[in-house]
């Protein structure tokens, strides 16, 4: 499975931003799928996961119910709709596919993609 994160860019505090996960190859209907990010000088960070039916997501903590995620299987795609974006959300986004089962740990992932920078201005 080939992953590509795209929608980032530069947003103020409060604002939103839709992040796509397009994927090909592979099986990515029966993949979950993981956002993460990385923000300068800090440790990878789970952000949350879709299963590959859809109907069971998990988020990180910080997340507090301003983000969600949601798939389009028919597309091959898979969202992650952030809204009230904070400046500390400044960092990396990268989605990846885990073929089995579905986790937090960013090791438990098969199939990664690159990233995309989202940075929020205070």
């Amino acid at each position: 499975v080939q992953l590509q994160a795209s929608g980032g860019g530069l947003v103020q505090v409060g604002g939103s931003l839709r992040l796509s996960c397009a994927a090909s190859g592979g099986s990515f209907s029966t993949s979950a799928v993981g956002w993460f990010r990385q923000a300068p000088g800090k440790e990878r960070e789970f952000v949350g996961y879709i299963s590959a039916s859809g109907l069971s997501t998990s988020y990180g903590n910080f997340v507090k119910g301003r983000f969600t995620i949601a798939r389009d299987n028919a597309k091959s795609t898979v969202y992650l709709q952030m809204n009230s974006l904070k400046p500390e959300d400044t960092a990396v986004y990268s989605c990846a596919a885990k073929a089995r089962g579905v986790g937090i740990g960013a090791d438990e992932y098969d199939y990664w993609g690159q990233g995309t920078l989202v940075t929020v201005s205070s």
